[in-house]
């Protein structure tokens, strides 16, 4: 059988440090390979060794990714980590990761929402946005200032698809792992009897493939956009971590594809799970 392998890409930068542990926390249940990845940029690289030529920043940056290393495997590696090792690979840093990603067969990506060069107010970074909507894997972001605790709340975003029943499953295999709870949630601008008659559909649908009893289903009207919405959810209800299914014409299209970038801001304090395969 294939070993789960998880990329974390990293450029040192707080929020990236905190996607590190939640992949090595992560990758310990899933008993993952984990790969964490730096893409040196100049001009990065001269926001964090202003002082250095760029032979000197590549040696520290490699003395950086090796004390991560240690680090993780002194950490994790007891708790159920297959293995960790970090790799530096030149490049444009998008086209990288992805390039990267699928030669080496990642299923899951987890980086930061913002790097050195993304410090921009309620907005996830650029990179991971496009990683995100370009990658073939799964991508699991994490915001800037939130650090890993075990999560006791899932939220799963549906909006009654097919495929659901899939995603679904792969949500309660995660809540497994922690013991969580696990929020299905639709969020609808307004209560109308179609919306009703869809969520009991839907909930007699799905049920017969979830076999976890802490499950609920969860239907919800905001005034405004549904993000929004799914915003106040996860404050009210206390969610820790925001899944959602991203495939063509479904709700995270309509939520996110539209500047992307500032949709995403909405969930800047939750991390955000985005499922790809099926």
């Amino acid at each position: 059988m294939k070993t789960y392998t998880i990329l974390c890409p990293t450029d040192f930068s707080e929020c990236s440090l905190n996607a590190i542990e939640y992949a090595a926390k992560l990758g310990e249940k899933f008993q993952a390979k984990l790969i964490l990845f730096h893409v040196p940029d100049k001009e990065d690289y001269e926001k964090l060794f202003p002082q250095n030529i760029l032979d000197q920043s590549l040696h520290t940056a490699r003395k950086k990714l090796q004390s991560l290393v240690a680090a993780v495997q002194e950490e994790s590696l007891a708790n159920g980590l297959s293995s960790c090792e970090g790799i530096i690979r030149e490049g444009k840093t998008v086209a990288t990761i992805l390039e990267f990603s699928e030669s080496e067969g990642a299923d899951l990506v987890i980086m930061g929402t913002e790097g050195i060069n993304e410090f921009k107010n309620n907005y996830i970074g650029t990179k991971s946005s496009k990683v995100v909507l370009q990658g073939g894997c799964d991508v699991f972001i994490i915001p800037r200032k939130v650090f890993f605790k075990v999560p006791r709340k899932l939220v799963y975003a549906t909006n009654y698809l097919e495929e659901d029943k899939l995603a679904i499953q792969r949500v309660v295999e995660i809540a497994q792992m922690f013991d969580a709870e696990l929020d299905v949630v639709h969020v609808s601008t307004k209560i109308k009897s179609i919306d009703k008659a869809l969520h009991l559909t839907m909930v007699d649908e799905l049920q017969p493939f979830i076999h976890y009893e802490k499950v609920n289903f969860v239907l919800k009207s905001y005034r405004d956009e549904p993000g929004l919405g799914l915003e106040n959810y996860l404050i009210t209800a206390k969610g820790n971590i925001l899944f959602t299914l991203s495939k063509k014409k479904t709700w995270f299209e309509q939520l996110f594809t539209s500047n992307l970038s500032k949709k995403m801001s909405y969930f800047i304090n939750k991390p955000l799970f985005v499922i790809k395969n099926l």
